[in-house]
């Protein structure tokens, strides 16, 4: 089963493990209902903001929905072995394929932070972005190409080598500039 197809059955067999209806998870996230039972389905694939208000609710780390294993000791990723992406999507339908991540901690459990490479599509003819936020911080380590991160009001460029480190509660986008792919070095940290 894919990562992607991972992710919404986690969250509702966690969901349904904590006697959380799921229109109390709509509530208590500020999710429509709707939105909570298409990503439990499998038919939408959450950005970051919802899962980690998803995460918040249930009390569990974002890595929770990522986990394969139960490993307490150290983690070795090689690049040679990425798994398969896992996809975050915005509940726009047109930005669906922005962004494929390869997680580069999903057999360690207990972790705090979400260490993952990401190759970020050129940007498509007419697909506006839309600004984000959630809790926590980000780390990001430009590894090729220009990436362009719209941050509050004010727009960073970083080329390869560039990197910057944020509040992630402050709105913001992470995109290839120029017409071209990118491929960055992403660390997420969300506190519970």
């Amino acid at each position: 089963m894919s990562p992607n197809k991972l992710i919404g059955n986690r969250i509702k067999s966690l969901r349904e493990s904590k006697f959380i209806s799921p229109e109390e998870m709509s509530e208590r996230s500020g999710l429509s209902m709707d939105q909570v039972t298409r990503i439990e389905e499998n038919k939408d694939l959450p950005s970051l903001a919802p899962l980690i208000k998803i995460a918040r609710v249930l009390g569990v780390r974002l890595g929770t929905f990522l986990d394969d294993q139960d490993s307490l000791g150290p983690v070795v990723s090689r690049k040679t072995n990425y798994r398969e992406t896992v996809s975050f999507s915005t509940d726009q339908s047109s930005s669906r394929t922005h962004m494929d991540y390869y997680s580069l901690s999903a057999d360690k459990s207990g972790r705090h932070m979400e260490p993952f490479i990401i190759r970020i599509n050129p940007k498509e003819e007419g697909v506006d972005f839309i600004l984000s936020s959630h809790e926590g911080e980000e780390f990001i380590f430009c590894l090729e190409g220009i990436i362009e991160i719209s941050y509050g009001n004010d727009v960073y460029i970083l080329e390869e080598g560039d990197s910057i480190y944020y509040d992630s509660i402050v709105a913001h986008h992470v995109h290839a500039a120029n017409g071209d792919g990118a491929k960055i070095l992403a660390v997420v940290y969300t506190p519970i």
